[in-house]
């Protein structure tokens, strides 16, 4: 049984991977902005702090096992969310020693292994109208790549809130062709898989049903 600290629990993601690690056998630490998004979540203990504070992380993964770091970006609010959080959970580890992170990131700013039409039109447009987002993806991705931690970056296409299909294919050199979507809880079930990895530290792994 692991101990792990889930940053962004109280998120449609977040939501799935404590419920996931929990049904595991897992001892979670839910890390939540908002209280009030930590009902019903099955976590043996709740921590309420701003994933951009690294002290209050700090105390909140004190202890754990590992860190997974899924917080979304949000219509309207900060641009930088993706890097600043990074940056507080990396400054969170180093001063508690914690050294396993599992981050999800996206796979939509990157074309390396998608197929032409994606590459050459569809993602074109995309980059336009999600200018920003794919930017924090980029730089959180940076933040956690030059950290000191024992890091794995995952890239999700589309997220659907669909049933678990108990299956997924994942590619570590680039995107995984022809993969359009991933339910939230296929996801959950790849973060919990890519913790018991031994192989995935120090990997960017792409994943889609």
């Amino acid at each position: 049984m692991a101990r792990l600290a889930v940053v962004g629990a109280g998120g449609r993601t977040g939501r799935r991977i404590v419920e996931r690690a929990a049904a595991a056998g897992d001892s979670v630490v839910a890390v939540v902005r908002d209280p009030g998004r930590a009902a019903g979540l099955p976590a043996d203990s709740i921590a309420v702090t701003d994933a951009r504070d690294a002290s209050g992380l700090a105390e909140a993964i004190h202890g754990v096992d590992a860190v997974v770091l899924c917080v979304g970006p949000v219509p309207g609010q900060s641009t930088t969310i993706q890097h600043d959080s990074a940056a507080a959970v990396v400054e969170a580890m180093t001063a508690t020693g914690v050294r396993r992170l599992v981050a999800v990131s996206a796979s939509g700013w990157v074309v390396d292994g998608d197929d032409p039409l994606t590459r050459y039109l569809a993602k074109p447009i995309l980059a336009r109208v999600l200018r920003d987002a794919n930017a924090d993806f980029a730089a959180m991705e940076a933040v956690v790549r030059a950290s000191g931690v024992d890091w794995t970056l995952v890239r999700p296409p589309r997220l659907t809130d669909a049933a678990a299909r108990g299956r997924y294919r994942s590619r570590r050199d680039g995107n995984v062709r022809w993969g359009f979507s991933i339910s939230r809880t296929d996801l959950a079930q790849v973060v919990l898989d890519l913790l018991s990895d031994g192989s995935s530290p120090r990997q960017t792994v792409s994943v889609a049903r």
